[in-house]
């Protein structure tokens, strides 16, 4: 399969996938089952699946050939060169391919003076009025090669507003911005872009990220501490008659190939062997030269020589437009996309496999916990009338004496649940208490305040380290609550199984592991580009200060609101099935009362209830029979793995 053919492959799967959470979810609602809570989660469910992105990240220094790999892969279709591709420097700032319907096609670019406020990209892209947007016409190619020039435009400014900017300039002939003999500095002219654009794989859902060379990487902290790291394949692409410079190994070093960083899904591409396609050679020396260079290659970044793909974008993309397959093939293009589609797709299968199997099956086991409540209660109460039949009246009252005191009991174990509910409040509070916005509001207030106050560097880094040591062990506090509120649900969800035969289960678990992780992430990050020895001694305090707020601080409070809102989510999920048998075996009783009431009153009409119970029973497990059903239909879809024919529904037995 090709990576187009796998994607597409990938987005049918998704949508089955909708198709069969979306047919649970009307079936609740037809069989009055839902509630706010399941319709909430439901619909934040069918949203992620239908906003799911791919993201591919191509990273490289300048005149690597990137744009134009770019256009080989996703664009030779369109019969030219889309994305500009010239020698020299062409994708001046991090511009992002991707496709909103609910926008016309256009290009948006963020200003470069936009870096001198303390606002991140993603806080921009809330704000349209700051962006200036270029139209762009899908009907002509040559018109849409016309406005991608945009994302190449530079601008000249003094030294001292480029330093501000961030772009650190010099004399030296290894200075990559060089300062003009009047005293200017060529810059790029725009911050960001956003190319929205109706490509059939930016339709489905793909976000190409194209970013430029260490320059702009090393000044635009969001790429390097959340769109890179994010995402879901990165492409490092390097130059096979050059190999891996010093820049492209800083490149590597830092951003892409940290130790203990993630490596599924990081590809090298060694770019230009044609450039090695010497006609005096035979095809075997030539071979063993790219080979060596590959080795060369996969030593230096420390890499099996198997991640490393030797290709010739151009010659691909001469290829793909000529319709010439021998071309391709010696272009080596298929292999790379083969290598794409096989280590991204599988990898972005599994987490939004992971994540909706955990959610949608703990709305599928409440509600089969429910249905097998109201089965057994009604199964009760039918054995208790089947016994009334012949019997006397004072047998019924027995019976109904019976009832009543079980009620009663029920009742008074109520107390416990209203003491559950309490001491899960505050709980709930204590947790909130340590993972809370307040809290870490509070602790960047203080950081900020010892960063200002600071008079030697040792003092600014140990406030650096204190604030990530307080984060990290406000995690660890959030934690041990969790644990106390889990162990405390579990107590009482076998305590009310036992006395009182509510099917609970157990309760869903909850890790704040993957937060400490990103913690652990930013740190590093800290360690290695601010809070260094070479950094303390060589930056204003001032603007190491700005620098640790506007490029680290701003990360962690992200991934505290991210766990703030799992972790609310969580709670609500802990706590309803136990609300929801609570509520159910309280109708059951009541029923069950009722019902003998009504035979002590009148004993002809046992008879019509045992039959209406029956006919109760037949559609509970009906119900209970489609439920199972959909849950089959739902899991089958869940584990096929994409590319596959559908299997056969399960049916129910």
């Amino acid at each position: 399969m090709t990576l187009a053919q796998q994607f597409a492959a990938y987005s049918d799967w998704r949508r089955h996938l909708s198709a069969g959470i979306d047919s649970f979810r009307g079936w609740l609602a037809e069989n009055d089952l839902d509630d706010a809570q399941s319709e909430l989660r439901l619909a934040h469910l069918l949203e992620k699946l239908r906003e799911d992105r791919l993201q591919v990240a191509f990273v490289a220094e300048f005149s690597r050939g990137k744009s134009e790999l770019i256009n080989a892969i996703f664009f030779a279709d369109y019969g030219n060169r889309m994305l500009p591709s010239s020698a020299g420097r062409t994708t001046m700032c991090p511009t992002e391919l991707m496709y909103d319907p609910a926008r016309p096609p256009s290009i948006e670019l963020l200003p470069i003076g936009t870096r001198e406020t303390n606002a991140s990209i993603s806080e921009y892209k809330r704000f349209p009025d700051e962006w200036q947007v270029v139209p762009l016409d899908i009907d002509s190619p040559e018109a849409m090669q016309q406005a991608l020039r945009h994302v190449s435009e530079v601008t000249r400014v003094d030294r001292e507003v480029a330093a501000r900017l961030g772009f650190a300039a010099g004399d030296e002939a290894s200075a990559t911005f060089r300062i003009a003999e009047d005293g200017m500095v060529e810059i790029p002219r725009w911050r960001h872009a956003v190319i929205n654009f109706p490509h059939p794989l930016l339709q489905q859902g793909l976000v190409i990220l194209d970013t430029p060379g260490l320059n702009a990487i090393g000044t635009e902290p969001e790429l390097t501490l959340s769109l890179l790291p994010n995402a879901h394949a990165v492409l490092f692409i390097l130059a096979a008659d050059t190999g891996v410079t010093q820049s492209d190994l800083t490149i590597w070093r830092d951003h892409i190939g940290m130790p203990g960083g993630r490596r599924r899904g990081r590809l090298v591409v060694l770019n230009k062997i044609d450039g090695l396609w010497d006609e005096l050679k035979t095809p075997g020396e030539i071979e063993a030269e790219i080979d060596k260079q590959v080795d060369s290659c996969a030593q230096t970044l420390d890499l099996p020589s198997n991640q490393v793909f030797p290709v010739s974008a151009q010659k691909a993309l001469v290829a793909k437009i000529n319709a010439d397959p021998a071309l391709l093939e010696r272009s080596r293009l298929p292999a790379l996309e083969h290598a794409l589609s096989a280590e991204l797709i599988p990898a972005k299968q599994e987490i939004v496999r992971d994540d909706t199997e955990a959610e949608f099956g703990d709305l599928y086991m409440r509600t089969r916990g429910l249905l097998e409540s109201r089965l057994a209660g009604l199964r009760e109460q039918l054995n208790e009338l089947n016994e009334l039949r012949g019997k006397n009246k004072g047998v019924v009252e027995y019976m109904m004496g019976k009832v009543r005191t079980e009620k009663e009991e029920f009742e008074a174990g109520l107390q416990r649940y209203y003491a559950v509910r309490s001491v899960f409040s505050q709980l709930t509070n204590n947790l909130f208490a340590h993972l809370g916005l307040d809290s870490l509001r509070s602790l960047t207030h203080n950081t900020r305040a010892a960063m200002v106050e600071a008079t030697f560097s040792k003092q600014l880094s140990d406030a650096m380290k204190n604030f990530f040591l307080t984060a990290r062990a406000n995690l660890g506090k959030s934690s041990g609550e969790i644990n106390e509120i889990l162990a405390m649900m579990e107590a009482i969800y076998k305590k009310f199984a036992v006395e009182h035969g509510l099917k609970l289960g157990t309760p869903t678990g909850f890790s704040l592991i993957r937060y400490e992780k990103e913690i652990d992430r930013l740190e590093q990050w800290c360690d290695t580009h601010l809070n260094t020895t070479f950094q303390l001694l060589t930056h204003e305090k001032n603007n190491l200060t700005q620098k640790f707020f506007e490029e680290v601080a701003v990360q962690v409070r992200r991934a505290f609101e991210r766990a703030n809102r799992d972790a609310e989510s969580w709670l609500k999920a802990v706590m309803a099935p136990m609300e929801t048998q609570v509520r159910e075996h309280q109708i059951q009783l009541k029923r069950r009362l009722e019902s003998i009431k009504r035979i002590h009153q009148a004993t002809e009409t046992l008879d019509d209830r045992i039959g209406e119970l029956n006919h109760v029973e037949s559609s509970l497990v009906a119900q209970i029979c489609t439920l199972e059903q959909i849950g089959n239909t739902v899991r089958n879809e869940l584990h096929r793995q994409v590319g596959t024919a559908d299997q056969d529904n399960v049916a129910c037995a």
